[in-house]
């Protein structure tokens, strides 16, 4: 198995996990709040937004495993799947970048607990969540998530994870937005000054905010 087969597995495993994972807070947030996690979301340009998005997940869950399919059998992949390397450093690098993305996701997901949601329900207040990764980010898990995209880039290194990329960071860019837009409306000064202090996906300082 070369290195670029090898790294496209793992990365499967990567992703694959974190999207299963999505999917198990789900069904665990209707689960104990009894509320949608908003997973198909009540605002239309939510669902709208949808339509595109969750094909591009689907793609970028399938690719790595195409990938690593055609390694392990010596096919050659389409060229939209096929790759700018399949040796050197670079997919191991990828991969390494994945986990680590995937670690702090993990721990990000702890720290929201009751109040993460995949969307906006405009009827719905949930408890504003400012400490541990939050203090110095807003949107840790979406900045997260395109970290674990650059990385599938890194691993991959095809027109189709561009392409996925592409598409996921815009929509993480334009739905951080939105969120902040909506928890202003819900939550007032108090969110309001939140957002002012820290940053949207980089620390905008190395002091934690404090309420």
């Amino acid at each position: 198995m070369t290195p670029y087969t090898l790294s496209a597995v793992v990365l499967g495993l990567v992703v694959g996990f974190y999207w299963a994972r999505v999917l198990k807070l789900v069904r665990k947030t209707r689960q104990r709040t009894g509320q949608s996690a908003q997973f198909v979301p009540r605002e239309p340009l939510g669902r709208a937004l949808r339509v595109l998005w969750y094909p591009t997940v689907g793609l970028w869950v399938a690719h790595p495993w195409i990938s690593a399919g055609a390694g392990l059998w010596g096919a050659e992949l389409p060229v939209f799947f096929a790759p700018m390397w399949t040796s050197g450093i670079f997919p191991i690098l990828g991969v390494g970048a994945a986990l680590i993305a995937l670690w702090g996701t993990l721990i990000c997901w702890r720290k929201m607990g009751k109040s993460w949601r995949m969307g906006i329900n405009p009827g719905e207040k949930t408890e504003l969540v400012v400490s541990g990764p939050y203090a110095f980010v807003a949107h840790p898990i979406y900045s997260l998530q395109q970290a674990l995209v650059l990385a599938s880039v890194v691993t991959l290194a095809s027109p189709a994870i561009m392409a996925v990329a592409a598409i996921e960071m815009l929509f993480l860019q334009w739905e951080a937005r939105r969120e902040e837009r909506h928890l202003i409306s819900v939550h007032g000064e108090a969110y309001a000054a939140y957002n002012r202090a820290v940053g949207r996906f980089l620390p905008r300082s190395y002091k934690p905010y404090i309420p």
